[in-house]
């Protein structure tokens, strides 16, 4: 990684994965503790990134826009996303060897961030607006049409959770439009273990993080002590 004062968007992280460069933000640098937040689909992750490190200044907090989006270079695909998603978390373990490591995913981000959490430590996990899969929510959605089987990218939460017994936050909006209830219901059910479950009833998918319980709840569950 190279920490550099200017990068393209104001960025100051950077990870070449030779194909593409991955370009984010790295805010309260070497803590003993570490978050990293994958967010959803066109969300400015500079935004939620410093709404974190400000809240929690006892922890360092990284936010990596993925291939193709944002200040990231390269074509996004799940299996691209995903590789990257270990190649953050492993830059980010060898930043600080000795940091509890925790990660947020927020929408698509919770598909990406379930995948690392079957591949790699973490200290805890948070969700936000999850889904069970992608396959599985566009199913629901479209119920007519045999989009299970015609999905190329699926990223199949509930799969990579199964074997999952950290602790788990999951914060959804009572009036998301976007991932169906039902979804985020069969995501919940599917775990084997035990989840806080925090449902603001007045948000959608987009303003979740505009009701004050959002943040109080993810700090109160990143930072514990």
């Amino acid at each position: 990684a190279q920490l550099t004062n200017v990068l393209a968007g104001d960025t100051n992280f950077s990870l070449d994965r030779g194909d593409a460069v991955l370009r984010g933000w790295l805010l309260n640098p070497g803590r003993e503790r570490a978050v990293i937040y994958f967010g959803g689909n066109a969300e400015n992750i500079e935004y939620a990134a410093r709404m974190l490190a400000d809240a929690l200044p006892d922890a360092s907090v990284h936010a990596v826009a993925y291939r193709g989006y944002g200040a990231s270079d390269g074509t996004p695909s799940e299996q691209a996303l995903f590789a990257d998603a270990l190649a953050i978390y492993d830059e980010v373990r060898a930043l600080q060897p000795h940091a509890a490591i925790a990660v947020v995913g927020r929408s698509l981000g919770s598909g990406v961030a379930s995948y690392v959490a079957a591949h790699r430590p973490l200290d805890r996990l948070a969700l936000v607006t999850p889904f069970d899969s992608l396959a599985s929510l566009a199913q629901s959605m479209y119920p007519l049409l045999p989009l299970r089987w015609l999905l190329h990218d699926r990223y199949d939460s509930v799969r990579h959770l199964a074997g999952y017994r950290g602790p788990l936050l999951i914060v959804r909006g009572g009036r998301d439009r976007i991932i169906a209830p039902a979804s985020t219901d069969r995501l919940i059910a599917s775990l084997a273990g035990d989840a806080q479950v925090l449902v603001l009833e007045t948000s959608g998918h987009n303003d979740i993080d505009a009701d004050t319980r959002y943040l109080a709840a993810l700090v109160a569950f990143l930072d514990p002590e």
